[in-house]
């Protein structure tokens, strides 16, 4: 016959077979019902934590299009499956109710901030980057007489951090030398 004291976990491990208390009477109904967040995962999708230049490896676990859970990918030769903090933290990149989902902008002269879509933001960007391009431009460069031809500007400049892997800093770089930028850094050489 079970009584109250069968419910205590203490009074289970000292009266049964796990006197260790590692096993059966450590667990309560509570416990029982615990089901892991990757255990109804629709897919599991492959992914690189963002937070630094190490690139470890992650599985994130889709639930009906939300993320559930972000675990290291035991597959992989760089982490082996082990995330930092930051990185077993990376779930609340996306699913945080604080995420900032618009552009936050104060118009020049302005004391307001205001929302923006993040399209209209892009193309504000696109259009100072193609009128900064065109304002520091130089074609030729020297002292009369000894000019040589440059075809650079000096308006657009870039520094990278060290969060890009080798892959992105090799895009920017291109990116970069495409608009005749020539001011391209990166944080990890500084």
């Amino acid at each position: 016959m079970k009584t109250w004291l069968d419910a205590w976990p203490v009074f289970r491990q000292l009266t049964g077979n796990d006197p260790l208390g590692r096993g059966t009477a450590a667990r309560s109904k509570a416990t029982e019902q615990v089901v892991s967040r990757t255990a109804t995962a629709d897919h599991v999708a492959k992914s690189v934590c963002p937070f630094c230049a190490v690139g470890c490896a992650q599985k994130v676990y889709v639930e009906d299009g939300r993320i559930t859970q972000i675990e290291g990918d035991p597959d992989s030769p760089v982490n082996r499956g082990r995330l930092c903090p930051k990185g077993a933290a990376s779930k609340q990149l996306v699913t945080s109710p604080t995420r900032v989902t618009k552009v936050r902008y104060r118009r020049p002269y302005g004391t307001e901030w205001e929302d923006l879509e993040l399209d209209t933001a892009m193309e504000m960007i696109a259009d100072r980057v193609l009128e900064a391009r065109r304002k520091g431009w130089q074609e030729e460069d020297g002292p009369p007489g000894n000019r040589h031809r440059v075809n650079r500007t000096m308006g657009i400049a870039s520094l990278g951090g060290a969060t890009l892997d080798n892959e992105e800093n090799y895009l920017m770089k291109k990116l970069y030398s495409a608009m005749g930028a020539i001011q391209i850094e990166n944080q990890a050489r500084i």
